[in-house]
């Protein structure tokens, strides 16, 4: 029989959760260091990032903290510039992309219909093309290939797969006890969308978001290190395509390319702590145990039976206790036919596992 530790009392619903999860909380901790430094990166960075001086392709320094380029270029003054560019890029193409995966995701789940099959087939092709080609190719024929560009670009074909997740998750939803309630009271369409189906998809809209911010952040420095977006923009990018150019990690520079590639991981890093931090708020079953979780705790079995800790008989020395359904457990795992979960079968008689 299974048996679990008590519950003192029933736990009140933790609305501190998210922001108590060690993986949340380092996350966000990182990104908003990279949020401070794009906004007073170019404030604070001590030298011209594209100005040339004498010190050619020097190591670390206290001057250099990061070295400096072929050119005499300080190497963390470009860190610093090109910190905003990389998350304008991410934020605005998320915030992009998750409006459009809203919008049609949302409308193709709810209405169904002639509608549906319509928005699912204009998901379903920019699904099937490949999204960082696509990108290249845009970019290419585009005379303005600034941060604002590339990244209008790449929210407008980076929506497609948030859209059918938010579909599928609105078919789930549409057929719920308030949203027929809501049907029969007359309430429009536009404010069952808003006020009854959005509500119960900010989780999957917010994890959504922080995956597309990781993919515009990737395809961003990728397009600046193939060369296709706009170089006179600095970024971490950029950085990275001017060591390459001038053959850095030929020459032993490791400083040019290593600052850059680090801020990449470390940001990377941040944005799926946060994503994991997401998907363990929406899945209990993600979450670690705690001591709120272990309120009622498996021992044995997959039923869970609560038991308490009864006085001991002083004249058989065996435990007896209240089972759920009137029962009594003993200490050889003998249980009175009142077990819970198997009613109507009290004849007396005792039932052994």
């Amino acid at each position: 029989m299974a048996t679990a530790e008590p519950s003192p009392a029933p736990a009140r619903r933790d609305r501190t959760r998210f922001l108590r999860n060690p993986k949340t909380l380092t996350g966000l901790v990182i990104l908003a260091g990279f949020v401070l430094v794009a906004v007073i990166g170019p404030w604070i960075a001590p030298h011209d990032p594209s100005a040339r001086g004498p010190e050619l392709l020097q190591p670390p320094s206290w001057q250099h903290p990061f070295g400096t380029t072929q050119t005499g270029q300080d190497i963390f003054s470009q860190i610093l510039v090109g910190a905003r560019g990389v998350l304008v890029v991410g934020f605005t193409a998320a915030l992009i992309a998750g409006v459009l995966s809203v919008v049609v995701g949302v409308t193709a789940g709810y209405l169904g219909g002639l509608g549906d099959d319509l928005l699912s087939s204009v998901s379903n092709i920019f699904l099937v093309i490949p999204g960082l080609p696509l990108i290249i190719i845009i970019a290419s024929f585009l005379p303005d290939t600034g941060d604002l560009a590339i990244a209008a670009i790449i929210g407008l074909t980076g929506w497609a797969w948030g859209a059918r997740v938010l579909r599928a998750q609105t078919l789930s939803l549409r057929n719920r006890d308030y949203v027929q309630a809501a049907k029969a009271t007359g309430e429009s369409t536009p404010r069952i969308i808003v006020f009854e189906l959005l509500p119960n998809l900010t989780a999957v809209i917010a994890s959504g978001f922080i995956g597309t911010v990781i993919f515009a952040v990737l395809a961003n420095v990728t397009l600046a290190f193939i060369g296709v977006a706009d170089i006179s923009d600095w970024n971490w990018g950029t950085v990275l395509f001017w060591a390459q150019s001038n053959q850095a990690l030929a020459q032993g520079a490791w400083w040019w390319f290593v600052p850059a590639g680090l801020c990449i991981a470390l940001l990377g890093t941040a944005l799926a702590l946060i994503n994991f931090g997401i998907d363990e708020f929406i899945n209990p079953r993600l979450r670690s145990p705690g001591k709120e979780d272990r309120a009622v705790r498996m021992r044995i079995g997959f039923t869970p039976v609560v038991r308490r800790d009864p006085p001991r008989d002083a004249g058989t020395g065996s435990d007896t206790a209240g089972a759920p359904g009137g029962g009594t457990t003993d200490p050889g795992g003998t249980t009175d036919a009142g077990v819970a979960g198997n009613p109507g079968t009290d004849t007396g008689k005792e039932t052994h596992r």
